[in-house]
């Protein structure tokens, strides 16, 4: 596997990943934009307008019988949330011409040629985005964000980080407001959509046997030579320089029949290696099976149906996550103070670290399993300050030792407990 990033013009990269492991390419196009109050709604709504329709393929229908033509090709688009970044995604995959059935086709060329003519060249109706879509879209975006309350366990997490970054970018829903929504119509959308593609971060990526014509399809494609150079406007995805703030409790109350309890913890940073002691940390207080969440509440109290925690490392933050009875709030709340606390002490042997090692370096090493694995990695380095091949993580990981470990356990301080109850 080769990776290689090539600068198309300023603000518009495209990165390569040759790798002979699968039989098909799969291409994307990631629109970065810095996260706010004023356009969250209008980005998560954006993809789902473009996939409606382009100037040349006008509905769905073309679209989906393009694709069939395609071998069966497969396209999605989405919203994230990176960072203080909010990321516009796009997906296809096709077979790679190698193992097409015809001779003198090239998938790769009609593939890419496609899902750029989707993202740069929409549908448009006098001289705006097409009404009916707009009405649809509105709709369907609407039902989403109402029903983010149907999964408990991830409403009580979006919960707990609104708390604890309440009046922040990091703080706002992905797929935006239900009030902003109604705000939106298909003219000022569009007129939306003209300023993001004018200055937002653009990253194009191919994965799969792919070679120099790549570079040569993107920029002679009509829609890439339309657009500028920019400077591009987002966030670097950098620990925040945080200061310990006092501990909040908040509780919401609704129907349900099992607690969420959720905690988001606070790492007060210095330099850049802390970042991957931190990985270690988060493993062994709750990022594994051998850890002490899962085995000292989940398996050793029985107070948690699931304990774990994640670390966010472009935030400096760790989550714990458990489903509890409502009665075990306070039994669950103080054995989880108490490792927290051990962990700060010391109280993990050699063992737990190697433990903690072999599963981190487990996962990095499935990274070139999946292309979309792949892509995810690299399109995270391409938004950090300070990128790194997956080979340099792994030996960053193997080089923490238990001091370290310490050291950070030490800057750790709960931030919000959020609890989902009845």
């Amino acid at each position: 596997m080769n990776y290689k990033k090539i600068n198309i013009k300023n603000g518009i990269t495209l990165h390569e990943i040759n790798t002979e492991k699968f039989k098909v390419n799969m291409m994307s196009v990631f629109l970065t934009t810095a996260l706010n109050r004023e356009n969250v709604t209008k980005n998560a709504l954006i993809p789902a307008i473009l996939k409606r329709g382009s100037s040349n393929l006008k509905t769905q229908e073309e679209i989906s019988k393009k694709l069939e033509e395609m071998y069966g090709a497969s396209f999605n688009c989405g919203i994230e949330k990176n960072g203080d970044n909010q990321v516009i995604k796009f997906y296809m995959e096709t077979i790679n011409d190698n193992f097409l059935p015809k001779s003198g086709e090239n998938m790769l060329k009609e593939s890419l040629e496609n899902m750029l003519e989707i993202v740069f060249n929409p549908l448009l109706e006098n001289g705006c985005f097409k009404d009916e879509y707009i009405n649809q879209e509105k709709n369907n975006l609407k039902q989403r964000i109402e029903g983010k309350i149907d999964n408990k366990a991830t409403y009580a997490i979006d919960r707990c980080v609104e708390e604890m970054y309440k009046d922040k970018p990091y703080g706002l829903y992905k797929f935006g407001y239900i009030e902003d929504l109604e705000k939106i119509n298909s003219k000022n959308l569009y007129d939306y959509y003209q300023e993001l593609i004018k200055n937002c971060k653009i990253d194009i990526f191919v994965s799969g046997i792919v070679d120099d014509e790549v570079k040569n399809i993107v920029e002679n494609n009509e829609n890439i030579k339309k657009l500028a150079d920019r400077d591009a406007v987002f966030n670097l995805l950098e620990p925040e320089n945080k200061e310990k703030v006092e501990e909040k409790i908040v509780e919401d109350k609704m129907d349900v029949t099992q607690g969420k309890l959720n905690l988001g913890l606070d790492l007060i940073l210095d330099t850049e290696k802390e970042r991957y002691d931190a990985v270690l940390y988060n493993s062994i207080l709750g990022g594994s099976a051998t850890s002490k969440l899962f085995q000292n509440v989940r398996e050793k109290a029985h107070l948690c149906y699931v304990a774990s925690s994640s670390y966010l490392k472009n935030k400096a933050n760790v989550f714990i996550k458990c489903g509890i009875e409502i009665e075990n709030y306070e039994k669950a709340l103080k054995l989880i103070r108490e490792q927290i606390e051990d962990m700060a002490k010391g109280k993990f042997s050699d063992e737990d670290i190697e433990n903690a090692k072999k599963g981190i370096v487990a996962q990095l090493k499935t990274i070139d399993d999946e292309q979309d694995t792949q892509i995810t990695y690299y399109f995270g380095q391409e938004l950090t300050a300070n990128p790194i091949s997956v080979e340099e993580y792994e030996a960053k990981i193997e080089a923490v030792n238990k001091e370290d470990i310490i050291n950070v356990a030490r800057k750790v301080s709960i931030n919000t407990i959020y609890f989902l109850r009845n």
